[in-house]
């Protein structure tokens, strides 16, 4: 999954703030949309005073993105949702939106290989009449979430005696693509770091994989471990491994591969499954040391809660934790899942009421 650096697009110039801005009053409802490859989660929200719950989803709704013609379509129907349910929120102009989106800003325009349509920042915010469009990074919004997560609302892939320390808390997760980020606690305010860590090149752990690392390869100067660790990651496995084995490629989607290894009725689905979890493990192991994630690991994406079961009884666990003397380190990182649902939004929400309240070059809502 492309990564997208916070990007500022205000429409006219910010006026000072205002005599509340060390505040968090709860201003009027925005826009906030979790933009990936799949699907874009819509939400109206608004601000509250709970530190823990800081965003009040509204109203809410998910759409298939290749029934769109382009995001400013998506949006507007959404728009025009809230009007004809009566939402008394709609009465008023909705005058602000944030939009979590994987993929690079150039110019004007938000360009990713995984979105069904570039996204022309200018044109989404005339086309919708809006004063002010931020852009967060989508990983760098469900990063942002973890921070209001309660426990009850995760899966335990691997458990520790222990709560997780206070440091850096790795999210990523295959979906579409393979995104990526980190939280960084500090006194007062966090920080993300948003990556691009799933264009890292592919690095096989056994024979097998270094077999089919020479499959993936053919034609390809990089192979990346998206190529392996997403959806379409996902087919790249079984083609390969079908070739590998000598038999005819029968299922046609990542969906169906799922379906088939879990019901165990492909044996080729079977391994690339299995294949996808080992190499996730070990790359996951990887990033929690390189960013020091003694804060804990979050999984997300659109593929990991189907196969929860599947994951903690595959080689996951030992590729995660085969890591030398590091062994120790990443026996204390537990590692959970976290089903994406409404998290992009809340976290692209509630990031951009914290950028409201501690920039005061952002406009008052």
């Amino acid at each position: 999954m492309g990564e997208l650096a916070s990007q500022r697009h205000a429409a006219q110039p910010s006026p000072q703030p205002s005599a509340q801005s060390g505040m968090r009053d709860h201003g009027e409802p925005f826009l906030a949309a979790d933009v990936g490859g799949t699907h874009a989660r819509i939400g109206l929200v608004l601000g509250t005073s709970d530190h823990r719950h800081p965003v009040s989803v509204l109203h809410y709704h998910r759409y298939p993105c290749a029934d769109w013609s382009d995001l400013g379509a998506l949006l507007c129907d959404f728009v025009a949702q809230l009007a004809s349910a009566g939402h008394a929120t709609a009465q008023g102009r909705i005058r602000r939106c944030v939009v979590a989106c994987a993929g690079v800003v150039l110019d004007d325009t938000i360009v990713n290989e995984n979105l069904p349509w570039p996204v022309s920042i200018g044109a989404l915010r005339e086309q919708l009449g809006l004063t002010q469009l931020e852009v967060i990074n989508d990983f760098e919004a469900v990063a942002w979430a973890t921070q209001f997560l309660d426990a009850d609302e995760t899966l335990p892939v691997i458990e520790t005696t222990q709560p997780a320390a206070r440091g850096p808390v790795l999210v990523m997760g295959p979906g579409t693509g393979l995104g990526s980020a980190v939280l960084l606690p500090r006194a007062g305010r966090a920080e993300v770091l948003p990556t691009e860590a799933g264009q890292i090149s592919l690095a096989p752990g056994n024979e097998r994989e270094m077999e089919i690392l020479r499959v993936l390869a053919r034609g390809h100067t990089h192979v990346s471990y998206e190529a392996a660790l997403s959806g379409p990651g996902l087919l790249n496995l079984y083609h390969a491994l079908c070739e590998l084995r000598g038999c005819p490629v029968a299922l046609m989607t990542p969906a169906e591969i799922t379906a088939a290894a879990l019901a165990g009725h492909d044996a080729a689905a079977q391994e690339t499954l299995q294949v996808f979890c080992g190499l996730l493990g070990s790359f996951v192991g990887d990033l929690a040391m390189l960013y020091g994630a003694s804060g804990g690991v979050f999984l997300a994406g659109g593929i990991l809660p189907q196969i929860h079961a599947f994951l903690r009884a595959s080689s996951f666990a030992q590729r995660y934790l085969d890591k030398g003397v590091m062994r120790a380190f990443l026996q204390k990182i537990p590692v959970r899942l976290i089903e994406h649902g409404q998290l992009g939004v809340i976290g692209a929400a509630s990031w951009f009421l914290d950028e409201r309240q501690g920039d005061p070059a952002m406009p008052p809502l």
